[in-house]
């Protein structure tokens, strides 16, 4: 109760001054340059590709002329224009948009939301807290409409609307309502799983296979090993760790996914050979994979735990581990799971006989179209995927004899189990939005455009892009604020000071942001791989977040100590 009411007033005062920013602060806009491969199409078109989508170039004016140039933003403030395709002096065509900051005060949204999620151990009022706090920063009085259903309407909530609500809570209560998910449990316990040791390698293992990353790694593997590890008595903390540490994290090592295309867009500097064009980016990508220490280390951290060696994983870590073994209990006292009770039990009818297929045939399909739709198009159509395998369940289920009442009763439940969670997600896109347009990320970056050692820069870089993807809840979209910034400030920095092997130190630079930001989603409250990662395994969300950053923060030390030393005797 105490720490409410801090909160409570901590809520207060951050209104207040929302209104004070709101008021009395005048934004900073600064000019963002965005590099894009133009070429003309079929219909002699001058076009550009985003998200596998063309988009026509439009009018393009000479740089000296635009209003969303620095100089302009500087003396005029906010601009007409959202957007402008300019011609450089060099000839290359940008698309220039203007993005605005208010100084430190950008931070109090987020600020906000993580503040009382740590205080109230209460997400959805947390992120509610900072949404309302970012809306009244932008004037944005009327919250319903001005911000929660534009939000709400967006295709990022519509995908997890669809996916994680209706596809993934429908296919895990279809699961549970025929005892599918329990049967695999059991199958894998009797052949393969000897004890929470070999739950939890089985575990990481499926998190390294599962190497796209992000919510889609951690959606097939919590949704995977739940029930195999609740068997085994594996602690939810130690499921979600390893859930949440091997998606993202082995996403940055083993890149064969969509973030090397979509980061390479993100590190073109002007005047660098090897990053000149959309090959070289992508080349330069995977010649860094050396030095994404956190991921690394990260991965081999959760292995440690598999062999329950512990001592890096902190006192939260190890007394779960120790609860779950002597007690039986896989939440702490006092816990809020996610997942919800819906599923804990299944509810299987009298006359219904589960089989391990029901569930293996599912996820080979699942797993098989995500794979197949990655190699064809670039992109997993994870959709696609969730689909068909809910379709297929439901069509075994009522072919074996279960009636469509007893079906549609099982999916209902499924839907009720991640509504809470659902709705987490919707407001953690919400609130990350805000902080976006708010300009928190600017800020921080801006605050290293100085003169510094060069070998001090990636631990620099690391730190702040950690406390970026921490705060937004995001490292896509810190990779979208940090790295047309920090990679034309490492070149600077590295060409001034002499730098003997500019390409090494660019790789361990780049490694920095990367991993830094890796480490700041994994870690925060308000990112949806950590939400989905307490969900699908049920957890506590706050129980996840606390246990986790140690290990994680372990990792993150040794990797900034790495980056350090590599720059100062590499580069």
């Amino acid at each position: 109760m105490h720490y409410n009411k801090i909160a409570l007033y901590l809520f207060f005062l951050s209104l207040l001054a929302a209104f004070y920013i709101n008021v009395e602060i005048d934004p900073r806009w600064q000019e963002q340059q965005y590099i894009y491969q133009t070429y003309v199409n079929q219909n002699d078109e001058l076009v550009y590709k985003l998200n596998q989508k063309e988009i026509s170039v439009g009018p393009v004016v000479d740089y000296r002329d635009s209003p969303l140039r620095q100089t302009a933003l500087a003396s005029k403030g906010k601009p007409a224009l959202d957007q402008q395709w300019v011609k450089m002096p060099d000839k290359r065509l940008l698309l220039l948009k203007p993005s605005f900051h208010y100084g430190f005060w950008s931070l109090l949204p987020a600020f906000i939301a993580i503040s009382l999620c740590l205080l109230t151990k209460e997400p959805i009022t947390a992120l509610l807290g900072g949404t309302i706090v970012g809306a009244i920063v932008l004037g944005r009085y009327d919250i319903t409409d001005k911000v929660l259903l534009p939000s709400i309407s967006s295709d990022g909530a519509a995908t997890i609307v669809l996916l994680y609500l209706w596809l993934l809570g429908g296919l895990m209560g279809v699961w549970s309502k025929t005892g599918a998910a329990q049967a695999f449990a059991d199958y894998m316990t009797t052949h393969f799983v000897r004890g929470p040791r070999s739950a939890k390698l089985v575990t990481w293992l499926l998190g390294v296979i599962f190497f796209q990353g992000g919510t889609i790694s951690t959606v097939l593997v919590g949704t995977t090993v739940k029930p195999m590890a609740d068997k085994a008595k594996v602690s939810h903390e130690e499921m979600s760790y390893i859930v949440d540490s091997t998606a993202s994290p082995i996403a940055s090592v083993l890149a064969f996914n969509a973030w090397p295309a979509y980061i390479q867009s993100l590190i073109f500097v002007p005047g660098v050979a090897f990053l000149a064009t959309e090959p070289d980016r992508i080349h330069f990508f995977f010649s860094s994979i050396p030095f994404s220490f956190y991921g690394i280390i990260a991965v081999l951290g959760t292995l440690l735990l598999c062999f329950n060696i512990t001592w890096h994983c902190g006192r939260r870590i190890q007394q779960a581990r120790l609860r779950a073994l002597h007690t039986g209990k896989l939440d702490a006292d006092g816990s809020k799971p996610l997942d919800g009770k819906e599923l804990h039990k299944p509810d299987v009818p009298a006359h219904y006989t589960p089989k391990v297929y029901e569930f293996v045939l599912p996820l080979v399909i699942l797993i098989g179209i995500a794979i197949t739709t990655f190699i064809i198009t670039g992109s997993p159509k994870v959709n696609w995927a969730f689909a068909t395998a809910l379709c297929l369940s439901c069509v075994i289920a009522l072919v074996k004899g279960m009636s469509l009442d007893e079906l549609i009763s099982g999916i209902g439940n499924g839907f009720k189990s991640v509504v809470v969670a659902s709705v987490l997600l919707i407001l953690a896109i919400t609130v990350g939005g805000i902080n976006k347009e708010i300009g928190g990320a600017l800020y921080l970056i801006e605050l290293i455009g100085q003169q510094l050692p060069f070998w001090t820069l990636p631990v620099i870089l690391q730190l702040l892009t950690m406390i970026i993807a921490f705060s937004t809840g995001t490292s896509w979209g810190t990779y979208a604020i940090a790295f047309p910034l920090a990679m034309p400030l490492a070149w600077a920095i590295g060409s001034t000071q002499g730098i003997a092997h500019p390409e090494i130190y660019m790789a361990i630079c780049f490694a920095a942001v990367l991993n830094g930001s890796v480490y700041g989603d994994q870690c925060s409250p308000i990112s949806d791989t950590t939400i989905l990662s307490a969900m699908t395994t049920g957890c506590d969300l706050m129980d996840h977040v606390k246990s986790q950053l140690v290990p994680a923060s372990i990792a993150a030390l040794c990797a900034g100590i790495l980056w350090t030393l590599s720059a100062f005797f590499l580069a």
